[in-house]
Protein backbone atom coordinates (compact mmCIF):
# COMPACT_ATOMS: atom_id res chain seq x y z
CA UNK A 1 0.00 0.00 0.00
CA UNK A 2 2.72 2.32 0.56
CA UNK A 3 4.47 1.63 -2.27
CA UNK A 4 1.64 2.14 -4.52
CA UNK A 5 1.32 6.04 -2.87
CA UNK A 6 4.82 6.76 -2.85
CA UNK A 7 3.90 6.18 -6.67
CA UNK A 8 0.89 7.92 -7.16
CA UNK A 9 2.75 11.20 -5.51
CA UNK A 10 5.98 10.42 -8.34
CA UNK A 11 3.58 10.08 -11.07
CA UNK A 12 1.46 13.74 -9.97
CA UNK A 13 5.13 15.29 -9.18
CA UNK A 14 5.87 14.05 -12.70
CA UNK A 15 3.22 15.69 -14.17
CA UNK A 16 3.66 19.19 -12.20
CA UNK A 17 6.93 19.48 -13.44
CA UNK A 18 7.06 17.97 -16.57
CA UNK A 19 3.43 18.21 -18.26
CA UNK A 20 3.31 15.31 -20.83
CA UNK A 21 6.08 13.57 -19.59
CA UNK A 22 8.61 16.40 -21.48
CA UNK A 23 11.82 16.18 -19.85
CA UNK A 24 15.42 17.74 -21.11
CA UNK A 25 18.65 16.11 -20.14
CA UNK A 26 20.08 19.49 -19.70
CA UNK A 27 19.36 24.01 -20.09
CA UNK A 28 22.46 25.75 -21.81
CA UNK A 29 21.88 29.76 -22.05
CA UNK A 30 23.57 32.02 -23.51
CA UNK A 31 23.17 35.79 -23.19
CA UNK A 32 23.75 38.95 -21.20
CA UNK A 33 22.58 40.45 -17.73
CA UNK A 34 18.98 39.36 -17.92
CA UNK A 35 20.08 35.67 -17.81
CA UNK A 36 23.61 35.82 -16.25
CA UNK A 37 23.75 33.44 -13.62
CA UNK A 38 27.62 34.77 -12.09
CA UNK A 39 29.71 34.16 -14.47
CA UNK A 40 31.99 37.55 -13.40
CA UNK A 41 31.54 36.31 -10.06
CA UNK A 42 33.42 33.29 -10.09
CA UNK A 43 36.76 34.05 -8.49
CA UNK A 44 37.54 33.07 -5.01
CA UNK A 45 36.32 36.04 -3.82
CA UNK A 46 33.19 36.02 -5.07
CA UNK A 47 31.39 39.19 -7.26
CA UNK A 48 34.10 41.74 -7.41
CA UNK A 49 33.52 45.34 -5.99
CA UNK A 50 33.73 47.21 -8.74
CA UNK A 51 30.44 45.24 -9.84
CA UNK A 52 27.46 47.35 -8.66
CA UNK A 53 25.49 44.06 -9.19
CA UNK A 54 27.74 41.96 -7.41
CA UNK A 55 26.44 44.07 -4.24
CA UNK A 56 23.73 43.67 -1.62
CA UNK A 57 21.10 43.75 -2.13
CA UNK A 58 21.01 42.34 -5.03
CA UNK A 59 19.82 38.76 -4.19
CA UNK A 60 18.87 39.27 -1.17
CA UNK A 61 15.08 37.69 -1.94
CA UNK A 62 16.01 34.40 -2.54
CA UNK A 63 19.30 33.84 -2.09
CA UNK A 64 20.45 36.25 0.65
CA UNK A 65 23.46 37.35 -1.22
CA UNK A 66 24.53 38.98 -4.28
CA UNK A 67 25.08 35.80 -6.64
CA UNK A 68 26.07 37.70 -10.02
CA UNK A 69 22.16 37.84 -11.03
CA UNK A 70 21.17 41.51 -11.70
CA UNK A 71 17.99 41.12 -9.60
CA UNK A 72 16.52 40.53 -6.20
CA UNK A 73 16.56 37.21 -6.71
CA UNK A 74 16.26 34.58 -9.41
CA UNK A 75 16.42 34.73 -13.21
CA UNK A 76 14.40 33.46 -15.84
CA UNK A 77 16.47 30.28 -16.68
CA UNK A 78 16.21 29.61 -13.01
CA UNK A 79 12.54 29.26 -13.07
CA UNK A 80 12.92 27.05 -16.39
CA UNK A 81 15.09 24.75 -14.70
CA UNK A 82 13.11 24.28 -11.56
CA UNK A 83 10.05 23.54 -14.01
CA UNK A 84 12.20 20.72 -15.59
CA UNK A 85 13.49 19.62 -12.20
CA UNK A 86 17.04 20.63 -12.90
CA UNK A 87 19.74 22.23 -10.67
CA UNK A 88 19.53 25.74 -10.89
CA UNK A 89 22.55 26.86 -14.03
CA UNK A 90 26.22 26.91 -12.99
CA UNK A 91 28.16 29.93 -14.34
CA UNK A 92 30.02 28.03 -17.08
CA UNK A 93 33.47 29.98 -16.11
CA UNK A 94 33.42 28.89 -12.27
CA UNK A 95 32.55 24.76 -13.38
CA UNK A 96 34.99 22.05 -13.60
CA UNK A 97 34.24 18.50 -15.35
CA UNK A 98 31.51 16.65 -14.36
CA UNK A 99 29.57 19.70 -13.34
CA UNK A 100 27.81 20.57 -17.29
CA UNK A 101 26.02 17.69 -17.58
CA UNK A 102 22.55 19.04 -16.60
CA UNK A 103 23.08 22.70 -17.82
CA UNK A 104 25.72 25.20 -17.62
CA UNK A 105 25.23 29.04 -18.14
CA UNK A 106 27.55 31.05 -20.68
CA UNK A 107 25.45 34.37 -20.01
CA UNK A 108 27.55 37.08 -18.77
CA UNK A 109 26.56 40.67 -17.90
CA UNK A 110 27.29 43.44 -20.42
CA UNK A 111 27.45 40.49 -23.52
CA UNK A 112 26.69 41.87 -27.36
CA UNK A 113 26.03 40.37 -30.11
CA UNK A 114 28.76 41.81 -32.00
CA UNK A 115 32.91 41.16 -31.34
CA UNK A 116 34.72 43.97 -30.35
CA UNK A 117 36.52 44.83 -33.70
CA UNK A 118 32.99 45.42 -34.93
CA UNK A 119 32.31 48.04 -32.10
CA UNK A 120 35.67 49.43 -32.32
CA UNK A 121 35.40 50.02 -36.52
CA UNK A 122 32.14 52.08 -35.42
CA UNK A 123 33.96 54.19 -32.56
CA UNK A 124 32.24 52.14 -29.46
CA UNK A 125 35.38 49.92 -27.94
CA UNK A 126 35.41 52.26 -24.90
CA UNK A 127 31.58 51.45 -24.19
CA UNK A 128 32.13 48.01 -24.28
CA UNK A 129 34.16 46.40 -20.95
CA UNK A 130 33.57 42.50 -21.69
CA UNK A 131 34.95 40.85 -23.94
CA UNK A 132 31.97 38.14 -24.37
CA UNK A 133 30.07 38.29 -27.26
CA UNK A 134 27.62 35.87 -28.50
CA UNK A 135 30.54 33.59 -30.74
CA UNK A 136 32.87 33.71 -27.76
CA UNK A 137 29.75 32.55 -25.87
CA UNK A 138 29.43 29.38 -28.11
CA UNK A 139 33.37 29.06 -28.07
CA UNK A 140 33.09 28.65 -24.30
CA UNK A 141 30.18 25.67 -24.84
CA UNK A 142 32.26 24.01 -27.29
CA UNK A 143 35.04 23.85 -24.88
CA UNK A 144 32.94 22.46 -22.47
CA UNK A 145 31.21 20.04 -24.67
CA UNK A 146 33.80 16.77 -23.98
CA UNK A 147 32.85 17.30 -19.85
CA UNK A 148 29.11 17.51 -20.85
CA UNK A 149 29.04 14.35 -23.73
CA UNK A 150 32.22 13.75 -25.44
CA UNK A 151 32.37 14.08 -28.96
CA UNK A 152 30.46 13.39 -32.34
CA UNK A 153 26.97 11.62 -31.99
CA UNK A 154 27.10 11.62 -28.03
CA UNK A 155 26.80 15.00 -28.23
CA UNK A 156 24.43 15.26 -31.17
CA UNK A 157 22.14 12.75 -29.71
CA UNK A 158 22.46 14.49 -25.93
CA UNK A 159 21.91 17.52 -27.28
CA UNK A 160 18.73 17.12 -28.90
CA UNK A 161 17.05 16.01 -25.58
CA UNK A 162 18.15 19.50 -24.16
CA UNK A 163 16.93 23.14 -24.47
CA UNK A 164 19.02 25.69 -25.31
CA UNK A 165 18.16 29.70 -24.55
CA UNK A 166 19.90 32.16 -26.89
CA UNK A 167 19.32 35.35 -25.38
CA UNK A 168 17.97 38.21 -25.58
CA UNK A 169 21.18 39.21 -27.44
CA UNK A 170 20.87 42.74 -29.08
CA UNK A 171 19.94 45.00 -25.98
CA UNK A 172 23.90 46.06 -25.51
CA UNK A 173 24.75 46.27 -29.01
CA UNK A 174 22.24 48.92 -29.17
CA UNK A 175 22.84 50.65 -25.07
CA UNK A 176 26.56 50.76 -26.17
CA UNK A 177 25.84 53.26 -29.01
CA UNK A 178 22.85 55.17 -27.62
CA UNK A 179 24.36 55.93 -24.28
CA UNK A 180 27.46 57.03 -26.31
CA UNK A 181 25.75 59.66 -28.07
CA UNK A 182 25.27 57.84 -31.24
CA UNK A 183 22.31 59.10 -33.19
CA UNK A 184 19.75 56.57 -33.50
CA UNK A 185 19.83 56.25 -37.90
CA UNK A 186 22.96 55.04 -37.02
CA UNK A 187 22.35 52.52 -34.48
CA UNK A 188 19.30 50.99 -36.46
CA UNK A 189 21.35 50.88 -39.46
CA UNK A 190 23.06 48.00 -36.83
CA UNK A 191 20.02 46.27 -36.69
CA UNK A 192 20.34 43.97 -40.05
CA UNK A 193 23.76 42.86 -38.82
CA UNK A 194 22.95 42.06 -35.54
CA UNK A 195 20.34 39.95 -36.46
CA UNK A 196 22.51 38.10 -39.17
CA UNK A 197 24.66 37.42 -36.50
CA UNK A 198 21.84 35.83 -33.70
CA UNK A 199 20.68 34.18 -36.41
CA UNK A 200 24.32 32.27 -37.39
CA UNK A 201 24.91 32.06 -33.85
CA UNK A 202 21.50 29.62 -34.04
CA UNK A 203 22.61 27.80 -36.63
CA UNK A 204 26.42 26.65 -34.91
CA UNK A 205 24.33 25.50 -31.87
CA UNK A 206 21.88 23.54 -34.28
CA UNK A 207 24.90 22.21 -36.05
CA UNK A 208 25.67 20.83 -32.65
CA UNK A 209 23.09 19.43 -31.99
CA UNK A 210 20.67 21.60 -31.08
CA UNK A 211 17.00 20.75 -31.44
CA UNK A 212 14.78 22.82 -29.05
CA UNK A 213 16.04 26.36 -29.10
CA UNK A 214 14.25 29.29 -27.49
CA UNK A 215 15.13 32.89 -29.05
CA UNK A 216 14.21 35.83 -27.15
CA UNK A 217 13.50 39.30 -28.69
CA UNK A 218 14.85 42.12 -26.80
CA UNK A 219 12.63 44.06 -24.20
CA UNK A 220 11.07 47.70 -24.85
CA UNK A 221 14.07 49.98 -23.77
CA UNK A 222 12.15 52.67 -23.86
CA UNK A 223 9.71 51.63 -21.24
CA UNK A 224 13.11 51.45 -18.68
CA UNK A 225 13.30 53.93 -16.27
CA UNK A 226 17.05 54.59 -16.84
CA UNK A 227 16.20 55.75 -20.39
CA UNK A 228 13.05 57.08 -19.03
CA UNK A 229 15.18 59.35 -16.70
CA UNK A 230 18.25 59.88 -19.41
CA UNK A 231 16.20 60.98 -22.58
CA UNK A 232 12.78 62.36 -21.25
CA UNK A 233 10.95 64.89 -22.89
CA UNK A 234 9.28 67.83 -22.57
CA UNK A 235 6.92 66.63 -25.71
CA UNK A 236 4.42 64.48 -24.51
CA UNK A 237 4.53 63.11 -28.19
CA UNK A 238 7.43 61.19 -27.43
CA UNK A 239 5.79 59.13 -25.21
CA UNK A 240 3.08 56.50 -25.72
CA UNK A 241 -0.35 55.74 -23.99
CA UNK A 242 1.76 54.10 -21.20
CA UNK A 243 4.64 56.31 -20.44
CA UNK A 244 7.31 54.45 -22.38
CA UNK A 245 9.67 56.60 -24.86
CA UNK A 246 8.35 55.91 -28.38
CA UNK A 247 12.13 56.05 -30.94
CA UNK A 248 13.50 53.76 -28.32
CA UNK A 249 10.41 51.35 -28.59
CA UNK A 250 10.73 51.35 -31.75
CA UNK A 251 14.29 50.32 -31.84
CA UNK A 252 13.58 47.32 -30.07
CA UNK A 253 10.08 46.76 -32.55
CA UNK A 254 12.41 46.95 -35.72
CA UNK A 255 15.36 44.59 -34.19
CA UNK A 256 12.47 41.91 -32.86
CA UNK A 257 10.46 42.25 -36.64
CA UNK A 258 13.80 41.34 -38.06
CA UNK A 259 14.71 38.60 -35.85
CA UNK A 260 11.27 36.60 -36.02
CA UNK A 261 11.88 36.58 -39.86
CA UNK A 262 15.32 35.13 -39.35
CA UNK A 263 13.71 32.80 -36.77
CA UNK A 264 11.12 31.75 -38.96
CA UNK A 265 13.95 31.36 -42.06
CA UNK A 266 15.58 29.23 -39.80
CA UNK A 267 12.60 27.22 -38.77
CA UNK A 268 12.31 26.52 -42.92
CA UNK A 269 15.47 24.75 -43.47
CA UNK A 270 15.66 22.65 -39.80
CA UNK A 271 12.82 21.12 -40.51
CA UNK A 272 13.76 19.06 -37.38
CA UNK A 273 14.57 21.62 -35.03
CA UNK A 274 11.80 23.20 -32.77
CA UNK A 275 12.78 26.87 -33.25
CA UNK A 276 10.68 29.70 -30.06
CA UNK A 277 10.50 33.16 -30.50
CA UNK A 278 9.84 34.42 -27.26
CA UNK A 279 8.30 37.44 -27.06
CA UNK A 280 10.28 39.57 -24.60
CA UNK A 281 8.47 43.24 -25.55
CA UNK A 282 4.82 42.02 -25.63
CA UNK A 283 5.02 40.58 -22.02
CA UNK A 284 6.69 43.64 -20.86
CA UNK A 285 4.85 46.29 -22.18
CA UNK A 286 1.79 44.27 -20.91
CA UNK A 287 3.41 44.43 -17.27
CA UNK A 288 3.94 47.85 -17.95
CA UNK A 289 0.16 48.77 -19.02
CA UNK A 290 -1.21 46.71 -16.24
CA UNK A 291 0.66 45.49 -13.83
CA UNK A 292 -1.98 43.50 -11.77
CA UNK A 293 -2.64 41.43 -14.25
CA UNK A 294 0.69 39.87 -13.67
CA UNK A 295 0.25 40.12 -9.27
CA UNK A 296 2.18 43.52 -9.57
CA UNK A 297 1.35 46.64 -8.25
CA UNK A 298 4.03 48.94 -10.09
CA UNK A 299 5.15 49.20 -13.62
CA UNK A 300 7.52 51.59 -14.09
CA UNK A 301 9.16 52.84 -10.62
CA UNK A 302 12.34 51.11 -9.50
CA UNK A 303 12.60 48.80 -6.32
CA UNK A 304 16.03 49.50 -6.13
CA UNK A 305 16.81 53.12 -6.46
CA UNK A 306 17.48 57.02 -4.81
CA UNK A 307 14.94 58.65 -5.82
CA UNK A 308 16.28 61.50 -9.06
CA UNK A 309 14.14 63.29 -11.22
CA UNK A 310 11.02 62.19 -12.60
CA UNK A 311 8.63 59.86 -10.64
CA UNK A 312 10.56 56.38 -11.35
CA UNK A 313 13.04 56.02 -7.96
CA UNK A 314 15.86 56.21 -10.75
CA UNK A 315 18.88 58.18 -10.05
CA UNK A 316 22.19 57.48 -12.27
CA UNK A 317 24.58 58.81 -9.69
CA UNK A 318 23.31 56.43 -6.97
CA UNK A 319 22.65 52.84 -8.75
CA UNK A 320 21.37 50.24 -6.80
CA UNK A 321 24.40 48.76 -5.43
CA UNK A 322 26.11 52.00 -5.14
CA UNK A 323 26.11 54.22 -2.03
CA UNK A 324 22.89 56.47 -1.36
CA UNK A 325 20.35 53.57 -2.68
CA UNK A 326 17.79 51.50 -0.71
CA UNK A 327 15.57 48.46 -1.71
CA UNK A 328 11.95 49.00 -1.44
CA UNK A 329 10.50 46.56 0.85
CA UNK A 330 7.64 44.83 -1.69
CA UNK A 331 9.93 43.85 -4.67
CA UNK A 332 6.95 41.23 -5.20
CA UNK A 333 5.05 43.94 -6.03
CA UNK A 334 7.43 45.52 -8.94
CA UNK A 335 8.04 45.22 -12.15
CA UNK A 336 11.43 46.76 -12.91
CA UNK A 337 13.93 45.98 -10.43
CA UNK A 338 17.55 48.19 -10.51
CA UNK A 339 16.22 50.84 -13.55
CA UNK A 340 17.06 48.08 -16.58
CA UNK A 341 16.62 44.90 -15.29
CA UNK A 342 13.67 43.43 -13.59
CA UNK A 343 12.41 41.84 -10.41
CA UNK A 344 12.28 38.17 -9.41
CA UNK A 345 8.43 37.83 -9.68
CA UNK A 346 8.36 39.74 -13.00
CA UNK A 347 11.02 36.72 -14.09
CA UNK A 348 8.67 34.34 -12.70
CA UNK A 349 5.84 35.10 -14.78
CA UNK A 350 7.89 35.37 -18.01
CA UNK A 351 9.08 31.88 -17.37
CA UNK A 352 5.74 30.79 -17.31
CA UNK A 353 4.66 32.83 -20.48
CA UNK A 354 7.29 30.79 -22.29
CA UNK A 355 6.36 27.41 -20.90
CA UNK A 356 2.36 27.73 -21.36
CA UNK A 357 3.08 29.81 -25.00
CA UNK A 358 1.14 32.89 -24.06
CA UNK A 359 4.06 34.85 -24.90
CA UNK A 360 6.09 32.49 -26.90
CA UNK A 361 5.94 30.61 -30.49
CA UNK A 362 5.45 28.08 -29.80
CA UNK A 363 5.43 27.82 -26.08
CA UNK A 364 8.45 25.64 -24.55
CA UNK A 365 5.43 22.98 -23.22
CA UNK A 366 4.83 20.87 -26.08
Amino acid sequence: MLRAVVFIFFLLSVTRHYGCSQRYNAIYSFGDSIADTGNLCTGSGGCPSWLTTGQPPYGNTHFGHPTGRCTDGRVIVDFLADHFVLPLLPPSKAIGAGDVKKGANMAIIGATTMDFEFLKKHGLGNNIWNNGPLGTQIQWFQQLMPSICGTGADCQSYFNNSLFVVGEFGGNDYNAPLFGGKAMAEVRSYVPQIVDRIASGVETLIGLGAVDVVVPGVLPIGCFPLYLTLYQSSSKDDYDEIGCLKSYNNLSSYHNELLKQAVSGLQSKHAGVRLMYADFYAQVVDMVRSPETFGLKYGLKVCCGAGGQGSYNYNNNAQCGMSGSSACGDPEMHLVWDGIHLTEAAYRSIADGWLKGTYCSPGILR
